[in-house]
């Protein structure tokens, strides 16, 4: 499974909500498909990724009718209606989504009791705030002057998590912006750089693991000339520089020295000179 340190580039990218998608979606996918999910493609290049119990579907959709390359939603039962749903947009940092499919993985392997285990308010880790600390942790401001609606917003004032109280549509949760949760950057959630967004029983140790990626303050690397991946006139762009080897040290000098093979005896070396007799040739 590769990680965020795995990825190759020649610029790092800070902040890191500023950073956009790459161009491949394996990482996300990996994520599951190394605990044995099912893996399809159909002829448009779409990627289906189901989980064993039919109960967790991912779909990479590069090549749908909308702006929702990630769609991931879980199942109580597989030929009911989701239990919640997630949509990350084609810009959104594919370190983002992978972080999230990460942690599903993982509550997947702990059985339907954890992957669809919905919020519940005051309960430890799955308090709908709980998902929230990362991020003022990491430094960003909590709002609380507009009715209805939680929101936390970057120092930079280009990135923001809301949380929509009172009564939501489900099946517009599913297939709208409109959801319990929205996660956006760039200047206005009008017209963001990128979004995500998840239902209102969405596992909140599933949005932690999103809003601990956010907030996390390691810069995001990419290729300058690959624009795209990052939000250009508002991201911080800075040189990869490779990292100078140490040189070394006495101390590692003499174990290197103590790990070298002992020479071989002179006498068992054997040697030739022209002054040296040849060898008589029998014949056979």
């Amino acid at each position: 499974m590769s990680t965020d340190t795995d990825l190759e580039g020649d610029v790092f990218v800070s902040p890191r909500h500023l950073a956009a998608a790459l161009c491949t979606g394996d990482p996300p996918i990996e994520a599951l498909t190394d605990i044995g999910w099912d893996h399809q493609h159909d002829r448009l290049t779409n990627a289906f990724v189901t989980s064993p119990d039919r109960r967790v579907r991912l779909g990479y959709l590069p090549e749908w009718e909308d702006d929702g390359l990630w769609r991931i939603s879980a199942y109580d039962d597989p030929f009911g209606k989701p239990v919640w749903g997630a949509r990350f947009n084609r810009s959104c940092p594919t370190e983002i989504v992978t972080a999230f499919t990460r942690k599903l993985a993982e509550l997947y392997e702990q059985g339907p009791d954890a992957y669809l285990a919905a919020p519940i308010p005051d309960h430890a880790d799955r308090d709908p705030f709980f998902a929230v600390v990362p991020l003022l942790r990491g430094g960003w401001d909590l709002e609380t002057n507009r009715w209805g609606v939680l929101a936390v917003q970057s120092r930079d004032k280009l990135a923001a998590l809301e949380l929509t109280t009172g009564t939501l549509d489900p099946d517009g949760e599913l297939t709208t912006r409109d959801a319990r949760w929205q996660l956006w950057a760039g200047k206005s959630i009008e017209a963001p750089a990128w979004y995500a967004t998840a239902s209102t029983d969405t596992p909140i140790t599933l949005l932690r693991a999103v809003t601990e990626c956010v907030a996390d303050p390691t810069p995001l690397v990419r290729w300058r000339e690959e624009t795209y991946s990052y939000v250009q006139d508002l991201a911080t762009i800075t040189a990869v520089t490779p990292k100078r080897q140490r040189p070394p040290t006495p101390l590692d000098v003499r174990h290197a020295a103590a790990r070298r093979p002992a020479p071989l005896p002179a006498v068992s070396v054997p040697r030739w000179s022209t002054t040296t007799s040849r060898p008589a040739l029998t014949r056979h």
